[in-house]
């Protein structure tokens, strides 16, 4: 079991920045894939980025690829997600999520396999 809390989120303006944290209990996270989901007001939840256990490797979505990066550090159990250049579109309750499959083939992209989950953040982008 580990419990996720996001933070980090705000209003800014449209080509600013802003650093989400996703912090999780336990003494496990180093053995979870990481991912960033964010639903805007009247849509689909959607795929933002993921990071495999290590940090070795990561993948976004097109949307967001090339302006946002996500990093862990693992002694802090702790998952970021820096989002730069951000655009009204941008504007959403970002969430963090955990994979606990050990070794799952390929990257998680899909909502539904993660097993755990944040609350959530809000990020407010103004045009």
């Amino acid at each position: 079991q580990v419990q996720l809390v996001e933070s980090g989120g705000g209003l800014v303006q449209a080509g600013g920045s802003l650093r989400l944290s996703c912090a999780a209990s336990g003494r496990t996270f180093s053995k979870y894939t990481m991912g960033w989901f964010r639903r805007a007001p009247g849509k689909e939840r959607e795929f933002v980025a993921a990071i495999t256990q290590s940090g070795g490797v990561k993948y976004y979505a097109d949307s967001v690829k090339g302006r946002f990066t996500i990093s862990r550090d693992n002694a802090k159990n702790t998952v970021y997600l820096q989002a730069n250049s951000l655009k009204p579109e941008d504007t959403a309750v970002y969430h963090c999520a955990a994979d606990s499959l050990p070794q799952r083939v390929g990257i998680p992209t899909l909502y539904n396999q993660y097993d755990y989950w944040g609350q959530g953040t809000q990020v407010t982008v103004s045009s």
